[in-house]
């Protein structure tokens, strides 16, 4: 009888233990926030009485409204690099997307030549760290994956957010990054 007793102490004990260990391990084991950034890309789009559409500002000194489609096509999910390049009388931002991130821009820069593509980032905690960016036309079909523009952004801005979108997109690929 009193092994009885025992084991089924035993057998309250372990869960009362195992739950005390990961408590505390979930709080030794705490870090700070890891850096990521949202991202969106958006196309310009007319007017809709539906709803799917709506007016963004873009550019803070001499804002310009630009009218998109609500539903980005691409976002930080979709994004394998970004990177900060020097260009001639300032800087632009460079970004990746993923293969089938790719076939959808290529799909939507085919079908909306001479409109915008509307980009919008938040990066930092506070809210002003997040706003909308640019609005590069599209001249021709994108077919690499990639897009190019001068961010509405000071130079540390810029770095700042290049290296929260990398720290997100190496996240998604598992800790893998491609060049």
């Amino acid at each position: 009888m009193n092994f009885c007793r025992l084991t089924f102490n035993l057998y309250l004990l372990l869960p009362v233990l195992s739950l005390a260990v990961s408590g505390c391990a979930g709080s030794m084991f705490h870090h700070k926030k890891e850096p990521t950034a949202l991202l969106r890309v958006h196309v310009e789009s007319e007017s809709s009485a539906q709803g799917s559409t709506q007016s963004v500002p873009v550019l803070r000194s001499q804002p310009v409204s630009v009218n998109i489609s609500k539903d980005p096509i691409l976002t930080e999910v979709d994004l394998i690099r970004a990177r900060l390049l020097n260009s001639q009388g300032g800087f632009v931002i460079e970004l990746k997307f993923e293969e089938t991130a790719g076939w959808r821009l290529e799909q939507y820069t085919a079908i909306n030549p001479g409109k915008h593509l509307v980009i919008y980032a938040h990066w930092g905690d506070k809210p002003e760290d997040g706003r909308w960016l640019g609005a590069p036309q599209i001249t021709r079909r994108v077919a690499n994956s990639t897009i190019t523009f001068t961010p509405d952004a000071s130079h540390d801005e810029a770095e700042e957010l290049v290296k929260e979108l990398n720290a997100g997109a190496k996240k998604n690929a598992g800790g893998k990054t491609s060049d």
